[in-house]
């Protein structure tokens, strides 16, 4: 490294090689499995969740996403993008009266679970995303959807033993300790669904 002016320069074509690998890494090491913790592959988890939403939609019910900091950003991506270009009805909870309202009234672990409470209903899906797989507001918001007789995919990171893990009918976990790769590896593992259904490399 050479310094220049008060910053560092960093040796980026060595670094991005690196960070590409790990996040290519990242990608090729996820995995799926069902409620029962039975590994399934890749495809066949993506297709589940492709079925699911589909028949959710069809059946005139809705995708809901739930998620915090960058996770909130995936769901709110995901949202749009699967009512958007998808055509399935989908949303997110992440609006800022209803976070610091519930937040203020009922706590923070409850901010998205009231909400599933306020407008879940049997048949919706919801997709569930937390790098740790800790976080009580998402596992929460998991028991309102079950209670609410909602089908469940779990989107989680850090480690395998996390609690989210095991808790939805179909579980995606990405082996990595680091924000970063966890997140863009959930954003890319759930994108891929949604642009395989618009028919992602069948187009001439």
């Amino acid at each position: 490294m050479v310094r220049y002016a008060g910053y560092t320069k960093i040796d980026f074509v060595g670094g991005l090689e690196r960070y590409f690998s790990t996040l290519e890494n990242s990608l090729r090491t996820a995995e799926a499995t069902d409620g029962a913790k039975r590994k399934l592959s890749l495809a066949d988890g993506c297709e589940w969740f492709r079925n699911a939403a589909h028949e959710c939609h069809d059946a005139g019910n809705k995708i809901m996403f739930v998620g915090n900091g960058g996770s909130a950003g995936i769901s709110s991506h995901l949202a749009i993008d699967f009512s958007k270009n998808g055509g399935l009805r989908a949303m997110a909870f992440n609006d800022p009266s209803a976070l610091t309202c519930l937040g203020n009234d009922l706590g923070y672990e409850n901010v998205f679970a009231k909400q599933i409470e306020f407008h879940g209903r049997a048949g919706d899906l919801l997709v569930a995303i937390s790098s740790s797989g800790r976080s009580a507001n998402i596992l929460n918001a998991v028991k309102m959807a079950r209670a609410r007789g909602c089908k469940v995919i779990t989107y989680s990171g850090f480690t395998a033993e996390n609690d989210l893990r095991t808790v939805g009918d179909i579980n995606f976990f990405v082996n990595s300790k680091e924000y970063g790769f966890v997140e863009i590896a959930h954003l890319a593992l759930c994108h891929v669904v949604l642009d395989i259904d618009m028919g992602w490399g069948n187009k001439a």
